[in-house]
């Protein structure tokens, strides 16, 4: 009997990434792939090298494997934070990351990494949604996008963004519906004790 392989969740973390857009994701989808083995899927952190990564407020990240070392990335997680600046001119960057959708990765942001896939071309004629403070500037890079200010998160198949950082924590909740159905997704919730009521 063969044992099926393990479909890789990849949440890229890069310098100067915001903190909450990694973690958030990572602590929904690191709870769900592990207390449901079964369901088939595998959370990681990767970077461009496997060297670890200080964050937007200097939280130290160290990554589990380069990139490169998982034999496919079935779901891309791409942060957001003033560390995706540097990446909307690093052709290499982009093309690894048009690389990713050609090759059926489901395309995933949180905050500003919405930016990247625009300046990567992923997002043209297409819904999208980002930080509040950075509306304008995903506007700019690409005018053809659809842009939902007011959406915590857009799904639109290959591709689902989201808004800034605590909005992660929605789209990687919605993702685990998406994938493996609304009872894990409510256990996982659960899990994490996740019931937003702001006390301000």
């Amino acid at each position: 009997m063969t044992i099926p392989s393990l479909r890789q969740i990849a949440i890229f973390c890069f310098d100067d990434a915001e903190e909450l857009d990694v973690v958030g994701p990572w602590e929904v989808l690191a709870l769900w792939t592990q207390n449901f083995p079964d369901d088939g899927y595998r959370a990681s952190l990767v970077s461009s090298d496997g060297r670890a990564v200080r964050c937007a407020k200097g939280l130290v990240l160290q990554p589990h494997s380069p990139a490169e070392e998982l034999p496919a990335i079935d779901v891309l997680v791409y942060p957001g934070g003033l560390g995706t600046r540097p990446h909307l001119r690093d052709d290499a960057r982009l093309e690894w990351v048009r690389a990713q959708q050609r090759t059926g990765t489901l395309m995933t942001s949180v905050c500003t990494g919405a930016l990247v896939y625009a300046a990567a071309g992923l997002l043209r004629n297409r819904p999208a949604t980002t930080h509040w403070a950075a509306i304008d500037e995903l506007a700019t890079i690409d005018p053809s996008i659809s842009i939902r200010p007011d959406d915590r998160y857009v799904d639109d198949g290959d591709i689902v963004t989201s808004a800034g950082v605590s909005a992660g924590i929605d789209m990687a909740l919605h993702l685990v519906d998406r994938l493996a159905g609304t009872d894990r997704a409510r256990a996982t919730r659960r899990g994490i004790q996740y019931d937003p009521k702001p006390p301000v």
